[in-house]
Order: structure tokens, then sequence, then C-alpha cells
């Protein structure tokens, strides 16, 4: 009579067939660069003119992370968007498996911490001190209270932003004078995501309001890296057409003076 296997043996080498039949697929999946977690659902809420949404795009596409986007009206706000930022009903929202995260500088660790391939942060603990530092820095838009403002106020403006940037330019040449395209390598990182979303249409607004913020004279290392930065193929993909983006901001100045004499 032949040898019968007890159920419990039999479990077992099943439970082991599929153990190994996943170690498998892990690796294969790991052979193709496929990040398990990355095959989650992700999705974005954003705005086309927003650079905090864009930035987020950005460190998904550097990434890998597969996303569904949602434009979002600010003057007419989806139910979602209310019900996923309650507090300050705003883009940019990143929802992951239906937990919303806001917050763009918070949306980004958030991403660095969870899909850890291909890291946004430096690794060592003071250079991410440091670019958290400058980004917390530079995190307001150029653009608000320049396209707010006219006359002696703008001129103030504009040069209160311009002495920002001479700031921004020698601790930038202090803290990240690596030698590399980028502030955290030869990729883009954390900083360059942060300062390049803020930056990188200042020829729209320059246009839209008559001034001049960056000058190859005055800020020769952002410059520099400004031009590397808008020819990087994740910034270009993303990019706002530019003639929409400088009539976009030519319309909030017209609203904003027109605003004014009332």
């Amino acid at each position: 009579m032949p040898f019968a296997r007890k159920p419990d043996e039999q479990n077992q080498r099943g439970r082991k067939r599929e153990a190994l039949r996943e170690r498998k697929n892990q690796q294969g999946q790991k052979a193709r660069g496929i990040n398990r977690k990355a095959m989650d659902h992700v999705k974005l809420y954003g705005m086309w003119v927003s650079p905090y949404s864009r930035r987020v795009e950005w460190a998904l596409k550097l990434k890998g992370i597969p996303y569904e986007y949602v434009e979002e009206d600010l003057r007419n706000k989806s139910q979602d968007l209310l019900r996923y930022n309650p507090v300050h009903k705003k883009v940019p929202v990143l929802v992951h498996d239906g937990k919303p995260i806001t917050e763009s500088l918070v949306i980004l660790e958030y991403i660095d911490e969870t899909w850890t391939d291909s890291p946004l942060q430096p690794k060592d603990p003071y250079q991410r001190s440091r670019a958290r530092f400058w980004a917390s820095f530079l995190d307001q838009p150029f653009s608000r209270d320049l396209i707010r403002s006219a006359g002696e106020e703008q001129e103030a403006v504009k040069n209160e932003h311009i002495e920002r940037l001479r700031v921004l330019e020698k601790g930038l040449e202090e803290d990240f004078s690596g030698g590399t395209p980028y502030f955290h390598g030869e990729q883009p990182g954390f900083l360059d995501v942060v300062v390049g979303s803020l930056c990188c249409d200042h020829e729209a607004l320059e246009e839209a309001i008559g001034i001049n913020l960056f000058d190859p004279h005055r800020n020769p290392l952002l410059f520099r890296w400004l031009t590397v930065m808008k020819d990087h193929p994740v910034v270009k993909e993303t990019a706002p057409d530019y003639d929409r983006l400088v009539a976009f901001f030519r319309r909030l100045r017209e609203m904003a003076v027109n605003s004014s004499k009332e």
C-alpha cells in the first residue's frame, strides 16, 4: 500500500510551495524594477498653475510612481477636495489607498518615506537638515505679492525677493557645492523639486508684470541650475503652456489692480 501523506504534512508542503512562488514573484518584480508599493492606488488633486501641485507631480514621476491626476477648479472645489482637505480646502492633496496627505512639503516627505527607491532627501542627516531649512526659507510663491502690488510697493516687494534670492544663492553655494548638476547629486532631489517648482516659471511672471527677478550676473549659481532643471524631462513634461501662464498672471494682476481701486 503506497504511503499516504497526513493532511498536516500536505498543508505544510502547500504553504511552502506558495511561499516559494511568492518569493519568485517578488524577485521577478524586483528584477523588472517594480516596487510593490508603487502598485498601490495613488491619486493627486492639483491645479495646473500651482507650483505646490507640480512639485508633488515631479516627485512622483522622479520615483516612477504611477498615479491618477485630478485637476481642481479652485473657484468650484470638488466634494472630494473638501472631504480630503477640510481644514485648508486647497491643493495639493495626495490620496494613497484612501488616506489623504496634505501640505506639499509634508507630501514630499511622505512620498520619500513610503517609496524608498530613488530617495529625494540626502542620506546625511546634516545635509537633510540644510535642505529642509532652505526649502522652508523659500517656500512661498514669488508671484503672489508681486502680482498684487504696483508702483513703489511693487518695487519694494521686488527688491525683497531679489535679496532673498541673494541669501539663497549664498547658502546653496556654501551647503551644496558638490560640483553636480543638481543640489543633491546627478538627479533632482528634494531641494531641487521645492526651489524649482517656485522658480521655473519666472520668465512668464517677469513678462506678465514687467520686472526682472533672476539675473545671470546677480545669481550665477541659480541661473545655471535653473537652465539644467528646466531641461529635465520630468520638468519639461509637466511644464504649463507658456502663453497660457503669462495670460493667467496678467489676468490675476488685472483683477488685483481693479480690486485695489474699489
